[in-house]
């Protein structure tokens, strides 16, 4: 099983590598890898988790994963059609280290800027979508003249940051092998009741020790991170589903107690669960 920190199969002649995924799921475990990547969602959506945040990715967005930012891709699984994702990986240096120095490539600069924390693509999507779509038919050449317009778009669009705290280490395999199961075990358990204990134990540690170790490398603790999964699976729910009732949406997202449902939803969005479906839709 590949856990992180891995690296993107890339012959050694190449300096950039062209990826298509067509799965049902996406390759949902936490892991790293020193290549920049750019991501174009063709078909599907799901969970994104990058860094210490919590978002979501559908059809036509276009995704930024900086160098080393811990990540996951998790495709939803009651969608039944594959999952289709477009993807770019390089390094700043991959076509030499001063390469984009050069004055002419100087206004690319703001992308790796961006790209430290992650970010996602608000306005020119639809034109970034575009030169993706050419890239399946592109000679090696073409490729790299679609990628140089692809940063040069990226630099100038509206985003959103996808992350606001990256641990800077690098993991290492025992790190990856820890934090990518307790991610894994989060995500497909964060419906039920999880405990300190249980989460300790797919760490491999003690409560104490965990507690320590997660926040580190996360800037929250475990259960805040919890509670955002959970809160941010709550808000799909009330968008995509009208005949769920509130304490239904929060039951199926792993809120026990509706009260407790209601300010962690209120502590996170600043309004109420039916506020916040009344004004979304």
């Amino acid at each position: 099983m590949k856990v992180l920190p891995f690296k993107i199969p890339k012959p050694d002649s190449d300096a950039f590598v062209y990826q298509e995924d067509h799965e049902i799921v996406f390759y949902s475990k936490y892991h790293q890898h020193e290549e920049i990547q750019i991501s174009c969602i063709v078909e599907g959506e799901g969970t994104l988790i990058v860094g210490d945040t919590i978002n979501y990715f559908k059809k036509g967005d276009v995704i930024v994963i900086g160098s080393n930012i811990p990540h996951v891709f998790k495709s939803e699984p009651i969608i039944k059609t594959k999952s289709v994702m477009y993807s770019l990986f390089f390094t700043q240096s991959a076509f030499g280290n001063n390469f984009f120095e050069l004055e002419a490539l100087k206004e690319l600069l703001l992308f790796f800027k961006r790209a430290e924390h992650g970010f996602k693509v608000i306005s020119n999507k639809s034109k970034l979508n575009q030169f993706f779509s050419q890239l399946k038919a592109s000679s090696k050449f073409e490729r790299f003249l679609l990628l140089m317009q692809i940063l040069r778009l990226l630099s100038k669009s509206k985003y959103t940051s996808l992350s606001s705290f990256v641990y800077e280490k690098k993991y290492s395999d025992n790190e990856g092998r820890r934090m990518s199961a307790v991610m894994e075990y989060t995500m497909n358990n964060f419906n039920n009741t999880i405990t300190l204990n249980s989460i300790a134990h797919k760490a491999a540690m003690t409560k104490n020790a965990f507690c320590k170790y997660f926040k580190k490398r996360t800037n929250k603790t475990y259960f805040q991170f919890l509670n955002e999964l959970r809160v941010e699976t709550a808000c799909k729910l009330l968008l995509q589903n009208n005949e769920l009732t509130i304490v239904e949406v929060a039951e199926a997202c792993g809120f026990n107690n509706i009260s407790n449902f209601n300010r962690q939803f209120k502590s996170l969005k600043q309004q109420n669960p039916t506020a916040f479906k009344k004004l979304n839709q």
